[in-house]
């Protein structure tokens, strides 16, 4: 099982910390791609939190690219950290583009000049 701590003293919110253990066992390679987390209750209970809290962590990384949630099959690491930051970044680029009136096709065209 990955090794994650809270401090709940912390101002940080607990599905924060949650996101930001798993990710540095993901990178310290404590959790590799392929391998199964243990189940949500059961890393809830280890961790001392809430089950909701511990899935609202889940999501966050499951969004960053670094989990995938199978039913039947768990929740399996599937990218790097690196990957997470990369498609945060994407993320943050699409809603600024969309902000300032840009399609996706638009963004495509931005990153193809740029790179």
């Amino acid at each position: 099982m990955i090794s994650v701590k809270v401090n709940k003293a912390d101002p940080t919110d607990l599905y924060e910390q949650v996101a930001a253990e798993i990710r540095r066992a993901i990178a310290d390679g404590e959790a590799k791609p392929g391998e199964r987390l243990p189940a949500a209750k059961d890393l809830a209970a280890v961790l001392g939190v809430n089950k909701n809290t511990l899935l609202r962590s889940l999501q966050l990384l499951r969004n960053e690219g670094l989990l995938e949630f199978r039913r039947g099959r768990g929740i399996t690491v599937t990218g790097t950290p690196e990957r997470g930051v990369v498609v945060t970044k994407a993320r943050e680029l699409v809603e600024l583009g969309r902000k300032y009136g840009y399609r996706l096709d638009e963004l495509v065209e931005i990153l193809e000049d740029v790179a």
